[in-house]
């Protein structure tokens, strides 16, 4: 039976949070009452997941295992989650135990009332106060006001989405901090559902203060995307060339007069922050082009019944 949700959800290295997570997912979809599946993305694990999710899929016809050949990054998992999804609504969570999948009804609730997207807010975190919430916030509140979707917590993973929105988009490393801005819904389009926030259980996070440098990369290059890539990648080069000679010709005047070194700074930096921003810009549309994946195996039930109909 063809599936009414899929929940798609990104893995690292979680063995130890992999066994209890689809205990509870299970009893929660088990108690919606509609077909569902749950697809799981192998990001290139190096513990003992990737075993466990083989015999997970072996006994349950629910579970989708893809297994990518390599660790791409969380926004890779998260666009071969929506690929690879049956469902007309994906619901997207953390593998590592935090998202409670006790409020997947919530988000599916706020789907059916009609929103495009559902993002959860924790707006109890459970995490270290400077190291990682006031971070989030900051970050929260950039992300809002420069993509203009009012999104309080555009961290959390818990997200639900129509299928038609997200399948086959995808998303480069980094990006996925700007969803559901990334889809092009409006602010009236998208809700969002308080939700639990619990500590990791088991193995380590993979987020840290270092992916400060990342967030303001693509806050740089984000509006560009939201707009129009390819016109902006035109334009930018235009920009960077114009920038390149005003640099030149103010480190020669500069050496004529000092009153130019305060312009050469100015310049020299907006040619710095311009060839950042269309190198990631770049980076964005190659991805658009050539995949942010590439999968090793997918293991599924749907295929085997397709297999024997052939």
């Amino acid at each position: 039976m063809t599936p009414e949700i899929s929940i798609a959800i990104p893995l690292h290295n979680e063995e130890g949070n992999l066994p209890g997570l689809y205990r509870e997912l299970k009893e929660v979809l088990d108690g919606i009452g509609l077909p569902y599946e749950i697809v799981f993305v192998n990001d290139g694990s190096t513990d003992r997941t990737g075993q466990i999710l083989r015999e997970i899929q072996d006994c349950d016809p629910h579970v989708v295992m893809v297994d990518l050949d390599g660790n791409f990054g969380e926004a890779a998992a998260l666009s071969a989650g929506y690929r690879f999804s049956r469902g007309r609504w994906i619901v997207t969570m953390d593998g590592d135990g935090q998202n409670d999948p006790r409020d997947i009804p919530k988000i599916l609730e706020k789907l059916k009332e009609g929103y495009k997207a559902v993002s959860g807010w924790r707006r109890e975190r459970e995490e270290p106060f400077l190291s990682r919430v006031l971070p989030s916030k900051v970050a929260n509140w950039l992300i809002s006001k420069v993509t203009g979707c009012r999104i309080h917590d555009t961290g959390c993973g818990l997200k639900g989405y129509r299928a038609e929105l997200v399948r086959g988009f995808q998303i480069p490393h980094g990006f996925h901090r700007f969803l559901p801005a990334l889809f092009g819904v409006r602010g009236s389009e998208v809700a969002e559902v308080p939700v639990k926030d619990r500590r990791r259980q088991a193995g380590r996070s993979h987020y840290g203060l270092s992916r400060t440098f990342e967030v303001l990369r693509e806050l740089l290059t984000i509006r560009f995307v939201l707009s129009n890539p390819t016109l902006w990648e035109r334009r930018l080069h235009r920009i960077r060339r114009g920038l390149a000679l005003s640099t030149i010709t103010l480190g020669i005047l500069s050496t004529l007069n000092p009153l130019a070194i305060p312009l050469l700074i100015l310049s020299a930096l907006l040619l710095a922050i311009s060839h950042v921003v269309l190198k990631n810009l770049k980076r964005f549309l190659r991805v658009q082009r050539q995949g942010a994946y590439r999968v090793r195996e997918i293991r599924a039930s749907y295929l085997e019944i397709e297999e024997v109909k052939r």
